[in-house]
């Protein structure tokens, strides 16, 4: 399916104003769980050379030994996840594994995202701790291209919006839709697929997200949108 297609690289262009982004990102495709045992040594060496997206994540607990069937992090062998988790009174794990978020500015930083059946939970990996949360209630769209750049907006009318990158992007909305099918009201989120959209980075800052494919790779260009 051309939608779940996983392009090998990404080509970004920041914003004029910004120049704190990469613009070449080299795409690291979702492994299958290793199964069998096999050397342990082996798949760990193999898990260090593994970037993300261009950039290295840490490997947690029994992130490489079973799979998971949404979250490829284990959050429940987590401690430090799960008390956050629990905090909240949340308890079902929908998805979760590393993504890459971009702020306001377009710098890349490294996240984990956790989506519940109440919440989504973004913690940062190194210090362990939650930088924001997102009642699923409070979540109006996700929007992303159709294309495999990785990219997909949360968007939350009530606070900010979110822009995220990951190569489960699809697996993310599946996981948003099925938190809210229940909800409710049937209130469900909906998913925008368009190759042209813009987000909220933050109050008075709207950005535009334009993606096309050029010569087999996709180009994606994040531009501020001026006030009109």
């Amino acid at each position: 399916m051309d939608r779940f297609r996983t392009l090998k690289r990404m080509q970004v262009e920041p914003d004029e104003f910004d120049s704190g982004m990469e613009e070449e990102t080299p795409m690291a495709e979702p492994r299958p769980p290793i199964a069998g045992g096999g050397d342990e040594e082996e798949k760990a060496e193999e898990d260090e050379k593994m970037g993300f997206m261009g950039m290295k994540v840490p490997r947690r607990r029994a992130s490489t030994e079973k799979d998971y069937g949404g979250d490829y992090i284990g959050v429940d062998s987590d401690k430090n996840l799960s008390k956050i988790l629990s905090k909240q009174g949340d308890t079902k794990v929908l998805f979760a594994d590393y993504i890459l978020k971009l702020t306001g500015s377009g710098k890349m930083k490294k996240r984990i995202l956790i989506v519940t059946d109440f919440a989504v939970y973004l913690v940062d990996p190194d210090s362990d701790s939650l930088k924001r949360r997102i009642a699923l209630a409070a979540i109006d769209s996700i929007c992303m291209s159709n294309f495999g750049d990785n990219f997909f907006a949360i968007i939350a009318p009530s606070e900010y919006d979110c822009l995220m990158a990951s190569c489960r992007k699809n697996e993310i909305s599946d996981a948003l839709l099925k938190g809210t099918k229940n909800a409710s009201g049937g209130y469900q989120i909906e998913v925008i697929i368009s190759n042209k959209f813009e987000y909220h980075a933050a109050d008075d800052l709207v950005k535009q997200i334009v993606c096309e494919e050029i010569d087999g790779h996709v180009k994606t260009r994040i531009t501020k949108k001026e006030a009109q």
